[in-house]
């Protein structure tokens, strides 16, 4: 069986022995299964989005009220490439944004009411105080670094999930 010499070693071990293996296989299981459940479960400070990229998580800052989205990743001069700030709105809405006081690159991915991503600004430029427009229909926005959205595969419709995401409406719930 191979190199290692797995089929010798296999003849070696008794019933007794398959059974404790079967034991010990089937908590390791269990174990592992855990963590990935445990991933899977909404929280503030993480979201999750799929698409035909695959899935990704990031750890984010909630920006959902008027005074945090004023001033979002302004005067931060960095960011881990796994986390983001995820603007909540109250309701859907036109949304622009702007990069004022903001020193670093950012991607914005506008996302309507079922959190599935309607339009990307890719790489918005610092300290540009042009407006971004995102949309008519945005209720999310999530910003995380300049250029990881194309270098990931997120494109729009890839799906976003958040606690804090309408949940009856969501194409992704919690």
């Amino acid at each position: 069986m191979g190199k290692r010499g797995f089929g010798k070693r296999l003849t070696l071990f008794g019933a007794g022995h398959w059974i404790g293996v079967g034991i010990f296989g089937l908590l390791a299981g269990l174990v592992i299964s855990l963590p990935a459940q445990a991933e899977d479960a909404c929280l503030e400070d993480s979201l999750l989005i799929r698409g035909d990229f695959g899935q990704a998580r990031f750890s984010v800052d909630v920006a959902d009220t008027e005074t945090e989205r004023a001033q979002g990743l302004m005067n931060r001069s960095h960011m881990p490439s796994s986390a983001g700030m995820l603007f909540v709105y109250e309701t859907t809405r036109s949304a622009s944004f702007w990069m004022r006081n903001t020193l670093i690159p950012l991607d914005m991915l506008f996302a309507d009411e079922h959190g599935v991503v309607q339009h990307i600004h890719s790489n918005a430029i610092p300290l540009d105080e042009t407006p971004i427009f995102g949309g008519d229909e945005v209720r999310y926005v999530l910003e995380i670094n300049g250029g990881l959205a194309a270098a990931m595969g997120i494109s729009v419709g890839s799906e976003m999930r958040h606690k804090n995401f309408l949940q009856e409406i969501a194409n992704w719930r919690c």
